[in-house]
């Protein structure tokens, strides 16, 4: 199997990490007998540094050409600390998405026993959490119209969702939901706003089609307080752009480190894959950063492409180095290894 992957290190740490999983999936291909193929492209303030835009024309022909997108992180505080920034890492990071049609993030919650200890969560709460989120990405609030008037005083910003937006993601959650314990869980806020009463509509007519899936609802703000409470309750949930954003963040936290969080952003054709995290440029270039999110994100593009014991390798050997005790300094700050060492305990058990 031959693959093209474009890869995007980006920011802060982001270059760090994108090299660390792409060691493992070296490793990967020479025992699996598969073969990738690199192209690195520019994205985020890096590329605004270099070409004067987050996004590059380059950078997009690459990744609509590729097979799939590795991604770092983007951002810095160049841009983030200042308001009046007309040019954004993040605006390049967006017209990705909206230009390859990535219409939804998958962020699974994965919770390890090693690390129940670092959740903020009770350990009897996660006894059993395993569910993964379904976010539309490419409409909503987000990317809707958005005015400033009367000089400054006021503004606003359009939530729009067209019925083929929220069917398409609709049918992936339905289909992840057969494919695990049956259950699906709408969020919205359907007791306000018109585009949730849409969401709500159009869920109940698909279920027809999943009749063996469970369909429920939850207001978004009793969902925030529900994963809190009782997380094992969910399976798969399923929400709009700027719901999902924050309850997605909001779960990635049980798993007592946002270095352990992996995502996928698909659409028909393409997908990409990030670790959930940001750039945090205060550990760039000190090899201390956690990799792992990224080389779990390396683990859904195998499973992307088909390739399901490779990718059940890399997070079988994750786990047991956990199991170990290895693990870099945001999950042990007084007993932890490097970056470029973490990687290589995980190579040496794949």
């Amino acid at each position: 199997m031959r693959k093209n992957i474009a890869v995007i290190k980006g920011d802060g740490i982001g270059p760090e990490i994108v090299s660390q999983a792409i060691l493992v999936l070296n490793v990967l291909a020479f025992k699996y007998h598969f073969n990738f193929e690199y192209t690195e492209v520019d994205m985020g303030a890096c590329a605004i540094d270099k070409y004067g835009t987050p996004l590059p024309d380059n950078t997009l022909t690459v990744c609509k050409n590729a097979d799939a997108i590795l991604f770092g992180a983007i951002g810095d505080p160049k841009y983030d600390l200042d308001p009046h920034a007309k040019i954004r890492p993040e605006q390049g990071l967006l017209k990705l998405r909206k230009s390859l049609n990535l219409f939804a993030n998958i962020r699974p919650t994965t919770i390890y026993p090693s690390l129940v200890n670092l959740s903020p969560l009770k350990n009897n709460l996660l006894e059993g959490v395993d569910f993964v989120i379904f976010r539309e990405l490419t409409s909503g609030i987000y990317f809707g119209h958005k005015e400033v008037l009367e000089n400054g005083l006021a503004a606003q910003d359009v939530c729009y969702y067209h019925q083929s937006e929220i069917e398409r993601i609709l049918h992936l959650a339905f289909k992840e939901a057969q494919n695990r314990n049956k259950k699906l869980c709408l969020v919205d806020k359907a007791n306000v706003l018109e585009t949730s009463r849409l969401w709500r509509k159009t869920a109940q007519a698909l279920q027809t089609q999943y009749s063996d899936v469970i369909l429920s609802f939850l207001f978004v703000d009793n969902a925030a307080m529900q994963l809190i409470l009782n997380p094992k309750q969910f399976d798969v949930i399923v929400t709009e752009n700027m719901f999902g954003d924050i309850l997605s963040d909001e779960a990635s936290v049980m798993s007592g480190s946002l270095g352990m969080a992996p995502s996928a952003s698909i659409s028909n054709t393409i997908a990409l894959f990030e670790p959930i995290h940001g750039s945090y440029p205060q550990a760039a270039g000190k090899n201390i950063a956690n990799p792992m999110a990224t080389i779990l994100s390396a683990a859904m593009m195998l499973d992307y492409f088909g390739l399901k014991d490779a990718a059940l390798n890399i997070r079988n050997a994750i786990m047991q180095c956990l199991n170990e005790g290895i693990t870099t300094q945001d999950l042990n700050s007084q007993n932890f290894v490097t970056t470029s060492q973490i990687t290589q305990e995980i190579i040496k058990r794949l």
